[in-house]
């Protein structure tokens, strides 16, 4: 068993008891989709309107797995999402209950620090955002995620593929680990780490995951629905139906070479 998977049957293993019971919010952080302007490093081999379609097919499917702890009663689900005015478009895509939350204004930092703030502010015993790149996202790396946020003052890190991560969770803000962060590249989950050394902050990793916003985390993401997940895969992914009827129409529509 990997250190990851001790860590992973650890945390499960905790009772409800052993934790801070206070809800735990758990935020996706999204834009609406809009053709040509959702998911655009996956054009080619998608068309503008295909990127959107899949980017709201990985907000159903994330949505869902969060909204399956929501169910339990300790756990409450939002989207953090942009722009305003897209409330009725996003709604169509979320779990009943979910909570619309816009983006505050700034850079994706101050973003980041403000939703962490307004959330704890509103009673939450702690806060895990999540991207909307992961459609398979497990629900026990979130169940992971939930329990160790409530082990008290630490940053919960989701650590993905591609240097980034997939999710981070907080009891307490710490806006240091978000300054000067060269976000949407290799060196957000090192410099995140750096941040927290920096600041004297324990961290708390989660097993990895992938987002797919390119041309090769989406083969990744076609091979782990054909039944061939990636390597780093410490427990199965979540169904993720909506994207997998999306990927499965789109190749059926493909011209076939004779």
């Amino acid at each position: 068993m990997s250190f990851d998977n001790i860590e992973l049957a650890r945390w499960l293993g905790h009772s409800v008891g052993e934790f801070d019971v206070r809800t735990v919010a758990i935020a996706v952080i999204c834009k609406t989709p809009v053709p040509g302007q959702s998911k655009t490093r996956l054009s080619p081999p998608l068309q503008p309107e295909e990127c959107a379609a899949l980017s709201a097919c990985f907000i159903r499917d994330v949505t869902r797995t969060i909204g399956q702890l929501a169910g339990r009663g300790d756990v409450t689900g939002y989207a953090l999402y942009t722009p305003e005015g897209s409330e009725a478009a996003l709604r169509a895509l979320l779990p009943e209950g979910f909570v619309l939350i816009p983006q505050a204004g700034g850079d994706f930092s101050a973003r980041l620090v403000r939703s962490f703030e307004a959330l704890l502010q509103a009673g939450h015993g702690g806060v895990i955002v999540v991207n909307a790149d992961s459609p398979t996202l497990p629900l026990l790396i979130l169940r992971a995620a939930v329990g160790a946020v409530r082990r008290g003052d630490n940053v919960v890190l989701g650590p993905a593929h591609d240097g980034g991560y997939t999710l981070i969770g907080l009891s307490k803000t710490h806006p240091r680990l978000f300054e000067d962060i060269p976000w949407s590249t290799s060196e957000v989950y090192r410099l995140t780490l750096d941040r927290a050394h920096e600041i004297g902050l324990p961290v708390v990793n989660v097993p990895a995951w992938y987002d797919v916003d390119d041309q090769a985390s989406l083969r990744m993401l076609e091979d782990e629905l054909a039944g061939r997940p990636p390597a780093f895969a410490v427990t199965a992914g979540a169904d993720a139906p909506s994207t997998r009827q999306f990927l499965r129409e789109r190749q059926a529509a493909q011209p076939r070479n004779n």
